[in-house]
This record gives structure tokens, C-alpha cells and sequence, in this order.
């Protein structure tokens, strides 16, 4: 029997093959007037992702790379951060500015609860200057999305503070309007939304953060945003960058802006919505009380470690997703909607979950999650979609 390998992690996600075969002939030296037109045209089409006009500088790194890059560009050892810390990425921002020698205000919240904008609001007034406030879109984690929306307006108020988001896995997820809600920095990373495999980073820098980098001490050198404005500028990257993944990044937007990021987003809505129903109907409890689109983390039946579900869907049907990470490593699957993902890729999963705890031991009715799942479907479904 063929099986195939297919990804339902939360990164990295499904490429999209088109951009797959651009990159495999993409022998293009990053000097040259060639590329200089692709990085302007996805330097636009990041802005259209992003939502803003404002500057989005590009990095050959990981995510956690362009996260290290916000703190040691917006603060100067001895600063002081407000830091949302509700799962291992919130840690991380932690991790981070300490190791820039930052002083960290922590906000902890209990994993899978939503974030009341308010604490931050009273955190802000009560205490001595923040120069940042490090959040995340969505806690990947946990699968819990925040109200950065708020958050912004709040911060915003601030004058000599930044809101700082760590959108890897919220954008393309979830409505994220960087400019109009006031998100000063916003991180992104190319294995999630993006739709390419790992290697590329993003960040949008708003003229108030800009502000803040200009008088920022700690030191930097690969990751310096003034360099890399002014090389942006010039319609180039100051170090060589990963030329084949910005000419994936490059066929990739362009597909977004077909689609209509709307479209994509309501399509990762969509795809969550009814993976939860199919939980449930399986009996089984979702992890997060304020859920995110990108991933669904799902407590395993009592008696069963999230591992094992993991390890059986892997070796009996090819299916790749994630256990919980850190503290909830076996209290938690999570199945991601984020890439290249369509409706079908869903009910196919679901219908192999449903194999799996049986086979595990767990006592359920086959076909109750797929059917769920096409309820919500036909549910959900806006006028004009197939099947109309």
C-alpha cells in the first residue's frame, strides 16, 4: 500500500508547488536587475500580507531569528519589557530579552486563556517606562489566538512604547491589520502561512518604532534594520539573502492576492471550525478557551498519551502533526490549518484521527467526526462556494 508523508504541523506547513518548481530553477544572482524586480514585487506583495504601507525588512533566518532582531533593535540593555508569557513562545520572548539584558515585566497566563488587554492597560500606567510590550498573535503552543487588536489601540496611547507581535502563525490566520491597529513590529516567518519551507523571516517596522531603533545600544550586526532600510531602499538586501526562497515568496504572494487574503484567512477559519466540531463529536475536549484558526490543540481520551496518538498517525497513515510542547507535551495534539491546506486535506485527516483512537483504544462511533466536520461544512459555507 502507498503512503505518503503529509504535514499538518503548525510549521513547517505544505509548500505550495508552484512556488516549489520556481525555486528549483531559480539561478539568479541577487545583484542583478533580475532580482532587484522580484524583491520589490514581494516586498509589495508582504505589505498587501502584512496590511501596511509602512517599511517590511526581509531576513534569511528562522522566525526566533527575526524575534531576536526586534529586541535587540527596539531596546537598550537596562530597558524594561512587558512580556505575555501564556506558552512556550511567550517564554521565548522572555529568553530573549534577558539574554539583551533587558529587564522583563512579566504578564503569565494560565495556557489555553485568552488575554485581557486590560492588565496591560494597568501594567502600563502603574509602573516606570516600558519601551515594549512583546506578544504574541497567536500562541502556538497552546493554539490560542490573543486580542492584539485591542492591545494595539492600547499601546498606542504609550508614545515612547511598541507593541511588539510575533505573528508567525497568526498571519494568513486571522485578521491582522499591522498599520491601522497600531502593531509596531510584527515578526513573520516563510514555513507557515507562507507556504515555503523554513529560511526567511519578516518584520514591518512602523515610523514609531523606528523611532526606537534609532537610539537603541545593544549591539547588532547582521540583524541592523537602519542597514537593511537603507539597502531596501536601493532595491536590495544588505547581505546576500535566500535568493530561491524570495523567488518562491514572490510566486506565493501573488497567489494570496488572486485568492484574496480574506479568502485565505476564512479558509484557515473554516477548516479549525470544523476540526473542533469533529473533536467534540469524538468526545474529546479542545485544548484553548480563546482557539486560534492555524492549529486545533486537542486533549487526547483519558488514558492515552498525546504522543502515542502522534506516533500511530505517522506510522500507520503518514500523517505528521505536533504533540503539546514543554509541560503539555502529552497533554495535547495539535492539527494545524495553516499553508497549503484545502477542506479535503481536513476530512482525510479527521477520518484517519478517527482510525487511530480506535485503534488506540478509545470508544467512538466511525464517521462521527467527518460527519461533524461536513456539517460545519455546509453550515459555514458562503453563498457562490462549490456546492451552491
Amino acid at each position: 500500500m502507498i503512503k505518503k508523508t503529509r504535514l499538518f504541523t503548525p510549521g513547517p506547513t505544505p509548500s505550495f508547488p508552484p512556488a516549489q518548481q520556481v525555486m528549483a530553477e531559480s539561478e539568479i544572482h541577487h545583484r542583478t536587475e533580475e532580482f532587484k524586480r522580484i524583491l520589490r514585487e514581494a516586498l509589495a506583495g508582504l505589505r498587501y500580507f502584512f496590511q501596511t504601507q509602512e517599511d517590511i525588512l526581509i531576513f534569511a533566518s528562522s522566525g526566533t531569528g527575526a524575534m531576536e532582531s526586534a529586541v535587540a533593535n527596539l531596546l537598550s540593555p537596562g530597558d524594561r519589557a512587558l512580556v505575555v508569557v501564556g506558552g512556550k513562545f511567550g517564554e521565548r520572548w522572555e529568553e530573549l530579552c534577558k539574554a539583551y539584558q533587558v529587564g522583563v515585566e512579566k504578564i503569565a497566563i494560565p495556557y489555553g486563556q485568552a488575554l485581557d488587554p486590560r492588565v496591560v492597560r494597568q501594567r502600563l500606567e502603574a509602573g516606570p517606562s516600558v519601551g515594549a510590550v512583546f506578544v504574541q498573535a497567536v500562541e502556538t503552543s497552546t493554539a490560542t489566538e490573543y486580542d492584539v487588536r485591542s492591545l494595539g489601540a492600547i499601546v498606542h496611547e504609550f508614545p515612547d512604547t511598541c507593541l511588539v507581535v510575533d505573528a508567525i502563525t497568526g498571519l494568513g490566520t486571522m485578521e491582522l491589520r499591522t498599520q491601522d491597529w497600531h502593531l509596531d513590529l510584527v515578526v513573520g516567518g516563510s514555513q507557515k502561512a507562507f507556504m515555503l519551507p523554513p529560511g526567511l523571516s519578516f518584520v514591518s517596522v512602523s515610523e514609531k518604532a523606528w523611532r526606537r531603533v534609532e537610539r537603541s545600544g545593544s549591539p547588532r550586526y547582521y540583524f541592523d534594520y537602519r542597514r537593511e532600510r537603507k539597502s531596501v531602499a536601493r532595491d536590495q538586501t544588505a547581505y546576500t539573502p535566500a535568493v530561491s526562497l524570495i523567488v518562491g515568496l514572490s510566486q506565493v504572494l501573488r497567489f494570496v492576492q488572486e485568492q484574496g487574503l480574506d479568502n485565505v484567512i476564512r479558509g484557515a477559519r473554516l477548516q479549525a471550525e470544523a476540526t473542533r466540531a469533529a473533536a467534540r463529536a469524538l468526545g474529546l475536549q479542545v485544548f484553548s478557551h480563546s482557539p486560534c484558526a492555524a492549529c486545533t490543540g486537542i486533549r487526547p481520551p483519558e488514558g492515552i498519551p498525546s504522543t502515542r496518538v502522534v506516533q500511530h498517525l505517522r506510522k500507520e497513515f503518514g500523517l505528521v502533526i505536533a504533540a503539546g510542547q514543554g509541560e503539555l507535551k502529552e497533554q495535547l495534539f495539535r492539527i494545524a490549518h495553516i499553508g497549503y491546506f484545502d477542506f479535503y486535506d481536513i476530512l482525510g485527516m479527521i477520518g484517519c484521527l478517527e482510525l487511530t483512537l480506535e485503534q488506540l483504544g478509545h470508544s467512538l462511533s466511525l464517521g462521527s467526526g467527518v460527519r461533524a466536520a461536513l456539517q460545519t461544512y455546509c453550515q459555514r459555507r458562503e453563498p457562490g462556494e462549490p456546492g451552491e
